[in-house]
């Protein structure tokens, strides 16, 4: 999605890294929500190392509710969470977080790609990394889980 395509009513959620405006977190997911004709899009957040801080200091009291994390934060941001899922905890990495009642929640895909991988010697990081977009476009905007869209969105 183009910002001149961004209207009042186009739900919004944040991708944090390092070029997150350019990153294949942003792609696949943005190519995932356009491919399901939704009126969404990941607005990017490039950030440097000395910035980490202190946006995850503040981001429970800001205006956003989810974020994906590029992986350059994604085990620096455990610190900054009230709470992790089981698959953070264990995995000891975020894919993204949701902001609920102030209280910043962690979460990893990891387990949750693996129902889909039937032949796992075919999937690379790039199709894990589309696999895990298209899951959280789903939770967060009901896109389809078609991992035919898989090769479209890389």
């Amino acid at each position: 999605m183009r910002p001149e395509e961004i209207k009042p009513d186009t739900e919004l959620c944040t991708i944090l890294g390092y070029n997150a405006q350019t990153g294949k977190c942003r792609k696949y997911f943005n190519r995932c929500l356009k491919e399901n004709g939704l009126n969404a899009t990941a607005i990017a957040l490039n950030i440097k190392e000395e910035h980490f801080e202190y946006i995850m200091t503040n981001l429970a009291e800001s205006k956003v509710q989810k974020m994906i994390i590029e992986q350059e934060f994604s085990q620096n941001i455990i610190a900054f969470c009230d709470t992790l899922d089981e698959c953070a905890k264990v995995k000891k990495n975020v894919d993204f977080v949701e902001v609920i009642d102030g209280k910043i929640i962690g979460y990893c895909l990891d387990n949750a790609i693996e129902t889909y991988i039937e032949n796992p010697k075919f999937v690379d990081a790039n199709i894990r990394l589309a696999m895990k977009m298209m899951l959280l476009a789903n939770r967060w905007y009901k896109a389809k889980i078609e991992m035919d869209l898989i090769p479209t969105m890389i």
